[in-house]
């Protein structure tokens, strides 16, 4: 494997929003001049060519000009676990499939933006998972989580998960707009709290929940205004 610049951003369940926040991420550090990319490794639940697969949206958000084809380095219709998805469109990935696109990915960028298939237990081929990925590629990772309810176990949950395999986890997203009326609800002012002290983790902010065209600048200045980016760029060593 060669060592190159990245975050793996993997999440505590899937429709968190990693791919809002992932691509936000990227394009803020494209606005400071660096030339991050975005890899979508394997993306089920849609065609590519939709519009509405993880990898165009993640072009769409960014501005970055690439094919889809080259940002999901696998893609399957079936809503359902990769390696199931996989399964259903008889095509067999391995692990070293996916470590081998990782490495075609890095080579076109300074520093590498990865977003996971829901969290990081789930099965990508037959014999590994999301954070078998992770750790054979070197990352680290940032944990996306929901805002609300429930997000105190399911984040620590994934925290104990990475760190039982030796995965540096950099700290937590919290994400407003991945459910509706997170406004209403009341845990939402202590789940940060809760989740510091319990996985000994960071919160590096909360994402708010986002109305109107999301366009690079858009989410540039939401990153700026609500998540500490330095623990990010001192992870992609920038």
């Amino acid at each position: 494997m060669t060592t190159f610049s990245g975050l793996f951003v993997t999440g505590t369940d899937t429709g968190v929003g990693k791919t809002i926040v992932t691509a936000a991420l990227a394009a803020a550090l494209r606005a400071e001049g660096r030339h991050a990319g975005i890899w979508k490794p394997v993306q089920s639940g849609a065609q590519l060519g939709s519009g509405t697969t993880d990898a165009e949206r993640l072009l769409r958000y960014t501005g970055i000009r690439e094919r889809p084809e080259n940002v999901a380095s696998f893609s399957f219709a079936a809503p359902l676990a990769p390696l199931i998805a996989a399964r259903e469109a008889n095509i067999s990935v391995t692990l070293k499939d996916l470590v081998s696109a990782g490495e075609t990915a890095a080579r076109r960028y300074e520093t590498l933006i990865v977003e996971g298939a829901g969290g990081a237990a789930v099965p990508l081929t037959e014999d590994s998972l999301t954070a078998d990925l992770i750790k054979v590629l070197g990352l680290p990772a940032l944990i996306i989580a929901r805002s609300g309810l429930g997000t105190v176990n399911h984040t620590a949950l994934t925290a104990s998960y990475l760190q039982q395999r030796e995965i540096p986890v950099i700290g937590v997203i919290m994400n407003d707009g991945a459910e509706a009326g997170w406004d209403q609800d009341p845990s939402v002012a202590t789940n940060a709290e809760l989740i510091e002290r319990i996985s000994g983790l960071r919160v590096l902010g909360r994402f708010p929940a986002l109305t109107g065209e999301i366009h690079p600048q858009v989410l540039t200045d939401t990153v700026r205004r609500s998540i500490d980016l330095d623990p990010v760029r001192q992870a992609l060593g920038i």
